[in-house]
């Protein structure tokens, strides 16, 4: 079992930033596959942003490129997404999630997510 504990998340206005992190305990991080999803009110769940085992790949939805970076941290067992240049589309509870296997499209672990908050 991994457990995915997020932070970070706030409210900020248009043109700011936030970095979330998401601090994963129950087993070694550096076996998972990690990244960002977001669910804005009365959406669905969108992916945001995944990095492979060793942070030498990233993902990331259109969206957000060029404004978001993933990283993480594998001696502290952390990964964070570096939010800039946040627009108000971006307001949504962002969640971490963890997977042994790279882009399947499914995500075994889920945290309980964090709200970012962006005003205009």
């Amino acid at each position: 079992q991994v457990q995915l504990v997020e932070s970070g998340g706030g409210s900020v206005q248009a043109g700011g930033s936030l970095r979330l992190s998401c601090a994963a305990s129950g087993h070694t991080m550096s076996s998972y596959v990690m990244g960002w999803f977001r669910q804005a009110p009365g959406k669905e769940r969108d992916f945001v942003a995944a990095i492979n085992w060793s942070g030498g790949t990233k993902d990331y939805t259109d969206f957000v490129k060029g404004r978001f970076t993933i990283s993480r941290d594998n001696v502290k067992n952390t990964v964070y997404l570096q939010m800039n240049s946040l627009k108000p589309e971006d307001t949504a509870v962002y969640y971490c999630v963890a997977d042994q296997r790279w882009r399947i499209g499914v995500w075994e672990y889920w945290g309980q997510g964090t709200q970012v908050t962006v005003s205009s």
